[in-house]
């Protein structure tokens, strides 16, 4: 039972040391940040939401306006839509979509750069400890 127990804790012991010599942002991780490092990263975070909200915006007008021009034909063209169709409702259309699309695309553009800016934070950290 003591031997179970022994070899149970080395190996354990083992796994432990082996990721802590594996990873390379736990060293100095008990640190505290300075001001430059932490500077840097809200002007990444302000650059990656700058980023998202050009491509939202960009998105949102694209959607504005081929939700439109179906929308607006088919209450021109078909008397059905036209009776069932006021203006209230052909404006919840085409903003519905053009807000769907602009929160969609600033969303995953946000993450994209994100996940870019944090890979190259990673690699120049790596490259320095190196």
């Amino acid at each position: 039972m003591a031997d179970d127990l022994q070899r149970w804790w080395r190996q354990k012991r083992e796994g432990h040391l082996a990721l802590q010599q594996n990873c390379v942002s736990c060293k100095g991780s008990f640190m505290i940040p300075s001001a430059v490092e932490d500077s840097e990263r809200a002007a990444r975070a302000r650059h990656c939401t700058d980023e998202g909200a050009k491509a939202g915006f960009k998105a949102a007008c694209i959607a504005f306006v081929a939700s439109s021009i179906p929308t607006l034909t088919a209450v021109r063209m078909f008397p059905k839509v036209k009776a069932s169709l006021n203006y209230t409702g052909q404006a919840l259309i085409v903003s519905a979509a053009s807000i769907a699309s602009y929160f969609i695309v600033s969303d995953q553009t946000i993450h994209e750069c994100s996940r870019k800016s944090s890979y190259a934070a990673l690699e120049k950290r790596r490259s320095e400890v190196s």
